[in-house]
């Protein structure tokens, strides 16, 4: 049968590549031996020199590399990538991966100097005599391909990418240029690391190791055979070949592959009668990205991204330190606890389990003496999921930091009688007693009331008949029995509002405002200081964030030195370089003795007070100490509580509305609360996450106050007997 004739057009086009080719690959060899033919033609020279006038340095940066952010205890919590890569050497990947990409992409690779002219020729007969387009390019030449490509995409100049279709002679000239003096710089071996580390395998997988994990589950160093051989013919077409899309394009490649070997003498004949005879056996483990596909505590996540996102240390604008998170190839280590984080998930989610009308509940703990967040829970899920509660807000932190960057948080929730500590411990700082007597009958402060306030502020009033004055609704209580003399520290630990306003009345309110600056307590929608002189602060009336009541409570079981927040332990790159992390920073904020003072009387509102119903009986266990809170309306309730070793702030209300709800006639788990309180759903999730992860942690008794502070004051006043009543299950509402 007659061959077909080309047509005369094409078959000119491909006799003159094949002599333009032919002239290059003369060049290429000639440019090798320079030396030796100094003395050739002048045609000869002129090639060389132009060849060599060619740009020669290729700057091979690290590839883009996949960041991982750690527990404290090494367990992974998210990784986040441009492209999911992590590096490897040579000697941890699999012999089986090193023979295969050669025998099938470049069998002469060991041979050549970087650019094959046999294979050139060879690809040029083949596509003039067929009328194809077979490629030639050694693994350097692709090796410097995928390196220009990276360099562009790094650079956010993905859209100057040249496809291989599309190459010029140009282009292929000044890639066989760079080809030789890779080759020159470099070993074989490490020019083979370099490809197989930079290479694109799926747009899941970029790397061996990567691609190892994502297509069998299993890494570089332990791909068999069969693995090794499927990954190396993936990348002729990485779509084409996908084994998970089109697994019978891929097992034929494959078996191409195996061919390849076994003819190179890579592998024996019982070897590829067994790798030919199987299948491909995918074991698919996609790659989880971001905080969205963390393994576990997806907030805290969001919550230390930000924090990388925020620092200048790590780039100088916003899309530097984007591409050093997502390309950096960071280790991130965290000061999360993932034996606490799994306890703190596992108790929000059982108290707002059955939960159509979306409350919110959270837990965050911080360990007193260093600042390092434990863990930090909410019952709600990152992305939408049919049937769950979704949010990316964090019911735990901020909305900005300090200097109004986003931190992504959900701006607080009125703190209520959790604000009450601060009152006392101002009072004990002027140094009066916990058991001296106040009036709790009072109610209304007129306009004209005498504050003290040393720094010149002027205070409100509580008084409702004079509302078009600007003043509040008069003081209440739950209970109607409270409104009555009573001693300082009952007062508190039955959480009566009353009782606050009394001793406040007595307190230099310069001295309250320091002592909440003190502890850290701040707003949680813009970081503004929360103003004691806003008579309604005294009870809770501005959101603060979980996280800032914990820590701040953890200031008084540190013996009154409080610590900054501190989420990220280490940070090192893709070198093993050391970056800027958080350091450990803290200040006496208060003094010894006055927190011995408040940690006695917290104590008491589990064993007495507005607490008492709160079970399990955590307080049976180990030393602890706690305030329950709720705001004006149910919308926010709260028990923040602390041991010497962790403090924890447990909330559970109107997460998203601003409190706007009121937690009143509500369902929670099938249950009906006429009105939710501080004790009743945040309480036991409080208590079960403390009575079981609490003794992992220092639980050491709280040294006791001094004699003068709880001494019995004269005949001056009655006072009430601490543990007369109080277990009346009264509320501890605070001002709205």
């Amino acid at each position: 049968m007659a061959r077909p004739r080309l047509p005369l057009a094409k078959a000119l086009r491909g006799i003159l590549g094949y002599v333009t080719v032919s002239v290059i690959c003369g060049v290429l060899a000639a440019s090798l031996v320079v030396p030796a033919v100094a003395g050739a033609g002048v045609t000869l020279r002129e090639s060389v020199g132009f060849f060599n006038g060619l740009p020669g340095e290729l700057t091979i940066d690290p590839p883009s590399q996949s960041t991982t952010v750690l527990t404290a205890d090494g367990k992974t919590i998210a990784t986040f990538y441009a492209e999911n890569r992590v590096r490897v050497s040579l000697a941890d990947m699999s012999p089986y991966i090193k023979d295969a990409i050669v025998a099938i992409e470049d069998r002469r690779f060991y041979e050549h100097a970087g650019i094959d002219p046999q294979g050139i020729l060879r690809a040029l007969a083949s596509n003039i005599t067929n009328g194809g387009r077979q490629g030639a390019s050694t693994l350097t030449q692709q090796y410097v391909t995928n390196v220009l490509n990276e360099s562009l995409v790094s650079a956010d100049k993905g859209d100057r990418i040249v496809l291989n279709g599309q190459k010029s002679i140009g282009d292929k000239v000044r890639e066989m240029r760079l080809a030789i003096e890779l080759e020159k710089k470099y070993t074989k071996d490490q020019i083979l690391e370099g490809y197989l580390n930079i290479v694109f395998f799926s747009r899941d997988a970029y790397g061996i190791e990567a691609a190892s994990r994502h297509f069998f589950n299993t890494t570089a160093k332990d791909l068999t055979l069969t693995q090794a051989a499927v990954l190396a013919g993936l990348v002729k077409s990485p779509s084409f070949y996908n084994p998970s899309l089109y697994p019978e394009n891929a097992l034929q490649r494959r078996n191409h592959v195996l061919d390849a070997m076994l003819e190179l003498g890579r592998i024996s004949r019982a070897e590829y009668d067994a790798a030919v005879g199987s299948g491909i056996d995918l074991n698919l483990n996609p790659g989880r990205q971001g905080c969205a596909g963390a393994e576990m505590a997806p907030y805290f996540c969001d919550y230390v991204s930000h924090l990388i996102l925020n620092n200048p240390a790590y780039g100088v604008d916003l899309p530097s330190r984007v591409r050093k998170l997502y390309r950096g190839g960071l280790t991130i280590t965290t000061t999360l606890d993932s034996r606490l984080q799994a306890v703190a998930q596992a108790q929000v989610d059982a108290t707002a389990g059955a939960n159509p009308d979306k409350w919110g509940a959270s837990l965050v703990s911080v360990a007193p003496g260093t600042g390092k967040i434990l863990s930090m829970a909410q019952n709600t899920v990152f992305l939408p999921e049919e049937g769950k509660f979704d949010t990316q807000l964090n019911f735990n932190v901020d909305s900005k930091d300090a200097k109004g960057n986003d931190l992504n948080g959900a701006g607080g929730f009125q703190p209520g009688s959790t604000m009450k500590p601060f009152t006392l411990a101002q009072w004990l700082q002027e140094g009066r007693s916990l058991a001296d007597t106040v009036d709790a009958s009072r109610r209304t402060y007129p306009l004209n009331f005498k504050w003290r306030s040393s720094c010149g502020k002027v205070l409100g009033a509580y008084n409702s008949k004079e509302k078009s004055l600007g003043a509040a609704d008069d003081l209440q209580n739950n209970d109607a029995g409270y409104y009555r003399r009573m001693r300082v520290d009952y007062g508190l630990y039955n959480s009566i509002n009353t009782a606050t306003f009394a001793e406040a009345a007595q307190l230099d309110f310069c001295g309250i405002q320091k002592m909440v600056d003190a502890t850290g307590i701040h707003s949680g929608l813009d970081n503004a200081q929360v103003n004691m002189h806003q008579l309604g602060n005294l009870l809770g009336a501005i959101g603060v964030a979980p996280l800032v009541l914990a820590n701040a409570f953890a200031t008084f079981a540190n013996d009154g030195t409080y610590c900054e927040p501190v989420a990220i332990t280490e940070v090192t790159d893709a070198a093993g370089q050391n970056l800027p992390a958080q350091t450990r920073s803290c200040r006496e904020a208060v003094k010894p003795s006055v927190a011995r003072g408040v940690n006695s009387v917290l104590q008491d509102v589990l064993k007495k007070g507005s607490g008492v119903y709160i079970k399990p009986k955590v307080h049976n266990s180990f030393p602890v100490a706690a305030k329950t809170g709720t705001s004006n309306t149910n919308g926010a309730t709260w028990v923040v509580g602390y041991t010497s070793g962790l403090a924890t702030a447990s909330f559970f209300g109107d997460a998203l509305e601003g409190q706007k709800r009121p937690g009143q006639n509500i369902t929670v788990n099938g249950k009906f609360y006429k009105a939710i309180d501080g004790y009743m759903l945040a309480g036991p999730q409080w208590a079960n996450y403390m009575l079981e992860v609490g003794g992992l942690y220092p639980a050491a008794a709280f040294p006791p106050p001094s004699e003068q502070m709880t001494r019995e004051p004269g005949k001056s006043g009655k006072s009430d007997k601490p543990g007369t009543s109080g277990k009346s299950g009264k509320s501890d509402k605070g001002e709205d």
